[in-house]
């Protein structure tokens, strides 16, 4: 009975020295801490691999995750500097750099973190107007990251980034908006067409007195004479004869000249109503020029001398007149 009993009492011991054994050893895994209390006091911060306690003395505390960890921000609703509500979704990063101070200055650091977060995003938004936060989705992160990062810099956590996922106005808004855009899209494109309408026109004017220019120094270079000039006159009456609206057209006067002159240049008779003529053009028709009045008779005054069916005789000497 004796011995029963010993038995019984070392194996109990066995027992209860394997179970503080098994107490006191603690195991950590990589990328993670955890903080060590002896009687209600901070002893010190376990690392990662194999650690020994103090089995009834040492309290171990929950384990702390050193990796970066992921606080979403979904649906927030915020609104701009000229009075706009917008929502968005953002999404941040943070990572334990201090176990100590996130046991020990903070009660939840991981909801704290996330309150504090949409704090500040609602703060940074704030002072920017609606078009502002539409395009400066960089500005918005930096300046976030920076504003978490300093407020939980003594919790010992560190904000690695922050990053806008989508950013939603309101549905009027983003009518207004559009139309908006619309509406400045129309007006620069009229913009570009009447000043590329200018252009052309200052570029056409250009170019012609560019060739006015040309063609008066080749003309003066080239010093032409009568007969080229006539030639060149003569060429251009088909041309006007041909043009609209002139079924009817005088020839002026002095083309007489001109055609005495191209006549000369090809030694032809000024006489010959056909020379100089171009091809196509068709003969003038030459009348008579009035000549001077018929000689009356002196005693009774009596009318000029005609013929038989004919009217006024012209004067041989009298130079024929164009129409």
């Amino acid at each position: 009975m004796t011995e029963a009993l010993y038995i019984i009492a070392v194996l109990a011991v066995v027992a209860l020295m394997g179970l503080l054994a098994v107490k006191a050893v603690k195991i950590i895994p990589e990328a993670h801490k955890a903080n060590v209390e002896r009687l209600g006091r901070f002893r010190k911060t376990l690392e990662p691999g194999l650690n020994f306690v103090a089995p009834g003395l040492d309290k171990v505390r929950p384990l702390i995750d050193l990796r970066e960890t992921e606080v979403p921000l979904t649906d927030q609703r915020v609104i701009t500097k000229d009075h706009l509500v917008v929502h968005i979704d953002a999404v941040l990063f943070y990572q334990v750099t201090d176990p100590h101070a996130a046991n020990y200055e903070i009660d939840d650091y991981a909801t704290a973190i996330g309150q504090l977060s949409a704090t500040m995003l609602r703060n940074v938004i704030g002072t920017m107007e609606l078009e502002q936060t539409l395009t400066s989705h960089a500005e918005i992160n930096d300046a976030l990251r920076g504003a978490v990062d300093e407020a939980s810099g003594r919790w010992g956590i560190r904000v690695s980034r922050v990053e806008i996922k989508a950013l939603r106005p309101a549905s009027s808004i983003m009518d207004a908006m559009e139309k908006q855009y619309r509406a400045q899209r129309a007006k620069h494109a009229a913009v570009l067409v009447a000043e590329g309408d200018k252009q052309a026109a200052i570029l056409r004017a250009d170019g012609q007195a560019a060739a006015i220019e040309k063609i008066f120094k080749a003309i003066h270079d080239g010093r032409p004479d009568p007969e080229l000039l006539a030639y060149q006159f003569v060429q251009a009456l088909p041309q006007l004869a041909q043009s609209q609206g002139s079924s009817v057209w005088v020839i002026p006067s002095d083309v007489t000249t001109a055609l005495k002159n191209l006549s000369s240049a090809f030694g032809n008779s000024p006489a010959d109503p056909g020379a100089g003529r171009a091809p196509g053009m068709p003969p003038p028709r030459l009348q008579p020029a009035p000549g001077p009045p018929a000689a009356r008779s002196a005693d009774d005054g009596g009318p000029m001398r005609q013929e038989p069916g004919d009217g006024a005789k012209p004067d041989p000497g009298a130079p024929l007149k164009a129409v």
